[in-house]
């Protein structure tokens, strides 16, 4: 997906192509070891997505818990990213096969059948192990909630930013007197610091890494200027479809011009243009380690509010239930009692540059010293999220049928206004589909809380 040489998903990969990873360093795997550890009596199966670095920080948080819980077995397992996890969770939800704890992309709950594929919540049991719903963004546990009934419980928020090298901007004369980047309220404004920006730039580099022909990027950067001008998709019962094509094609040719202008070259390794002194990248959250790690000064800030209202996109992880015929009992509270634990103890997971969606780590000394982290934990309060439907959600349907079609407009192969309407049309589409889990289409598949 373009991302920098260390990003998870690339180191996932690298790792020979294994898709099961155990939690003692990866080293555990195929051995097969299925007797509870010593001094347990009960064990969780615990299935989840990191890998990379947010692989080894989830490590450091299971491990602190077995120390904390001595009674309480955790056998977790990292499946590969993207559409193979969400197969096998579902296709193990189906069978009765599943584990007792999983971890998903908020985007992705409604599209899972709750009820059918996953188990709901025990909030009074939640609450009694620490985590309540006053300790989120009401935004945030809203969209967890279906039918009234809690069925992810969010770990996260990750949002795409922009980064930026502060010793380029400050050749540029593009700090403020706080040492970050000076704000922008308008399309004008951003053309205009990419200009000045370019020139403080070593040649061969580009201005701004934006992942033109990357369907996943060119979507989640569409929603959050989208966002900004204030823009929908469906009406509240998801039966029509109130998708914009002038405010989409305003965000459409606002992508494009990027490349047109010269501020994006097309297929550039983006992060790696970064690193080596390209001024601006837009990138995931999880790339801070990657720049940290190269030792960069630079910051990050949410995505622009050039359309003169703060937004930009963003995803939770979160954990759900699979479902179980006979869930309940011991395994199903240690079950409760590691997810809440993990969603506390926080700190560790902030590192990975996500943004804890307990609150209370938020307000701690050790979050507030984190950078650039301290930089962009605003983005929670402006989120820019796909809809709340089936077919949304991180590589889900929507993102692959409707974000080849922004890169079509960015690249120029398609103009604006033409690619905004296929937009419309392809979301026509989608609204009638049935969700091949349960048959049912959007209007279909439940109400939010």
């Amino acid at each position: 997906m373009g991302r920098p040489d260390l990003s998870r998903r690339q180191l996932l990969a690298a790792a020979g192509g294994l898709t099961v990873a155990g939690s003692f360093g990866f080293a555990a795997l195929g051995t097969g070891a299925d007797a509870l550890a010593s001094g347990a009596d009960t064990r969780v199966r615990y299935w989840n997505l990191f890998s990379g670095g947010d692989g080894y920080n989830m490590i450091a948080m299971l491990d602190a818990f077995r120390e904390d819980n001595p009674g309480i077995d955790v056998k977790d397992s990292t499946l590969q990213w993207g559409s193979p996890f969400y197969t096998k969770l579902a296709m193990a939800a189906a069978g009765n096969r599943a584990p007792d704890l999983g971890v998903m992309h908020m985007g992705r709950v409604t599209g899972f059948s709750p009820g059918r594929l996953l188990d709901p919540w025990d909030v009074g049991l939640l609450a009694e192990y620490g985590v309540r719903e006053a300790d989120f963004t009401p935004a945030l546990w809203k969209r967890a909630v279906i039918d009234g009934k809690l069925y992810a419980l969010p770990l996260d928020i990750h949002v795409q930013l922009c980064f930026y090298r502060k010793d380029v901007l400050k050749k540029a004369g593009l700090l403020g007197s706080d040492g970050r980047m000076v704000p922008v309220t308008s399309t004008d404004e951003w053309f205009d610091m990419l200009k000045e920006a370019k020139g403080a730039t070593r040649k061969g580099l580009q201005t701004l890494g934006v992942h033109a022909n990357d369907q996943n990027f060119a979507w989640w950067f569409f929603v959050a200027f989208y966002t900004q001008l204030g823009g929908t998709y469906f009406d509240d019962a998801d039966t029509e479809v109130t998708f914009d094509i002038d405010k989409a094609t305003e965000v459409l040719e606002f992508l494009r011009r990027h490349v047109t202008d010269g501020y994006s070259v097309a297929g550039a390794a983006d992060g790696e243009q970064f690193i080596n002194g390209a001024p601006f990248t837009w990138e995931g959250n999880w790339s801070v380690p990657v720049f940290s790690g190269a030792k960069l000064d630079y910051g990050a800030t949410p995505l622009p509010p050039v359309f003169g209202r703060q937004a930009t996109h963003a995803e939770s992880h979160a954990f759900v239930l699979p479902h179980q015929s006979g869930r309940g009992g011991a395994t199903d509270e240690a079950a409760h009692r590691l997810a809440a634990y993990v969603v506390k103890h926080a700190q560790q997971w902030a590192a990975g540059g996500h943004i804890p969606a307990y609150t209370p780590t938020l307000s701690t000394a050790a979050y507030k010293g984190l950078s650039p982290q301290n930089e962009y934990v605003s983005a929670m309060d402006h989120q820019a999220t796909e809809p709340k439907v089936w077919f949304a959600g991180s590589t889900g349907i929507l993102a692959q049928r409707v974000g080849p079609i922004v890169v079509s407009s960015t690249m120029g192969s398609a103009r604006p206004e033409a690619a905004a309407r296929r937009m419309r049309s392809t979301l026509t589409e989608l609204l009638a589909m049935k969700n091949p889990m349960d048959g049912r289409t959007a209007a279909q598949g439940g109400a939010a809380a």
